[in-house]
């Protein structure tokens, strides 16, 4: 507003020295003199209100964006989650309570800084900050909205897990602008699916109890039967010793599966056959698939070899093929097909059961919904979950009274590591 009033001093000023100029100058008649003064003061007075009208309402503009930046930044400072702005090099501009608290950096000035110059503030954070760099470059390669789960530990040993939004910004030629980052803590919703991922897979063991005990007893009784009819004849037969071996193996192989289902285990990406997975799991429900009368079905045999982590995999189409199964009580066909392409694989698995009615199918994959009466509605929300890690698709089709489709795509070995 000074400024304003020093800029209108001194055109009022020049107004009135440069009229009283022009006036003495020009040839002007006495008679018509006083109308040109009563003029010159009335057009000075006209533009001095219009000038100080728009400076007023150029103050008025100000301070109502003066007011809302504020309130802005109260917002932005109450808010529970990180949020933070960057120009085009990658130096922190603002940044809100919760950010500046979580880095330990409440009593550093941090504006003009990079991450990298940020990290000799707070050792601990160090590697965290660091990570920032390359995160934000993905962000401005991508060029548009990108989202991402971040995890580090707090100095209290606590793992902290992120879900980070970047908003690139641009100037209309193209150059870096500015970067919006905003991080939601994620770290109880980890552990809560974590928790609920460890129930649904015991939840499958106690649905497979039933028909691994029925594996376990036929070697048994085998080996029982042979122990009993050479204990009765006194002679070893080595025929009848190879059968004892051997079933005793298929109860080790029996075993070790159940464990591997059981055990949680470690995320190892690594390239493995996804023919090997498929194997393993139609494996798992032969027994089961006799008892229902299901004919199972599993061709052609893909060759692909893909990169991830056969555990998860394993759970992913033990769901599926388990679900499929449910759903032919009384008998039916379980067909597994597998399509290599160029980049990808695709593998269909479809059944002849009762099938899911439309309204039901938007639904299937959300968490807690399920079908069933003991379900827990997380088994194809986790392999929904882990298929995506993995970077591949899984789609859902079904027909009352026809059956069910499930086709999923998985990238091969050529493509990016999922991990």
């Amino acid at each position: 507003m000074k400024y304003a009033i020093s800029i209108y001093v001194i055109v009022s000023v020049a107004w009135i020295v440069l009229t009283d100029w022009y006036v003495e100058k020009l040839p002007i008649p006495q008679h018509i003199a006083p109308y040109v003064q009563t003029l010159k003061g009335s057009l000075f007075v006209i533009l001095s209100a219009v000038f100080m009208y728009i400076a007023l309402r150029k103050h008025r503009q100000l301070k109502q964006m003066e007011e809302s930046e504020q309130e802005l930044l109260t917002l932005i400072h109450a808010m529970p989650d990180f949020v933070s702005f960057k120009d085009g090099q990658g130096r922190w501009l603002r940044v809100n309570d919760f950010g500046l608290k979580l880095y330990g950096l409440e009593h550093v000035d941090y504006k003009g800084k990079t991450d990298a110059e940020l990290a000799e503030y707070t050792p601990h954070f160090r590697e965290a900050l660091l990570y920032c760099i390359d995160s934000d470059e993905e962000a401005w390669q991508a060029k548009t909205v990108t989202r991402a789960e971040e995890s580090f530990s707090m100095p209290n040993g606590e793992m902290k897990t992120f879900d980070v939004i970047k908003v690139p910004l641009f100037h209309g030629n193209g150059k870096r602008k500015g970067l919006v980052v905003i991080g939601r803590d994620i770290t109880q919703q980890k552990i809560a699916e974590q928790l609920l991922l460890k129930k649904e897979k015991l939840s499958v063991i106690g649905e497979l109890a039933a028909g691994i005990a029925h594996e376990i007893r036929n070697p048994l009784t085998s080996i029982k039967g042979f122990l009993q009819m050479m204990k009765e004849t006194k002679e070893v037969d080595e025929r009848f010793v190879q059968i004892m071996l051997d079933e005793i193996e298929r109860v080790n192989q029996i075993v070790t599966q159940l464990l591997v289902l059981a055990k949680p285990q470690m995320k190892a990406y690594k390239p493995l056959a996804l023919h090997d997975v498929l194997e393993y799991v139609l494996g798992l429900f032969t027994y089961e698939a006799i008892l229902q009368n299901v004919q199972m079905k599993y061709e052609p045999r893909t060759s692909a070899m893909i990169y991830g982590d056969k555990n998860e995999l394993i759970q992913v189409f033990v769901n599926i093929v388990k679900n499929a199964l449910e759903a032919m009580p009384k008998g039916g066909r379980l067909t597994i097909s597998a399509k290599d392409e160029v980049d990808c694989v695709y593998v269909v698995i479809e059944d002849t059961g009762k099938g899911i009615e439309q309204e039901r199918l938007k639904h299937i994959g959300e968490p807690f919904y399920t079908l069933k009466e003991k379900g827990m509605g997380l088994g194809l929300t986790t392999s929904m979950k882990i298929i995506h890690e993995h970077k591949g698709t899984m789609q859902i089709e079904s027909e009352v009274g026809k059956g069910t489709r499930v086709r999923i795509m998985l990238p091969t070995c050529e493509q990016k590591d999922p991990s």
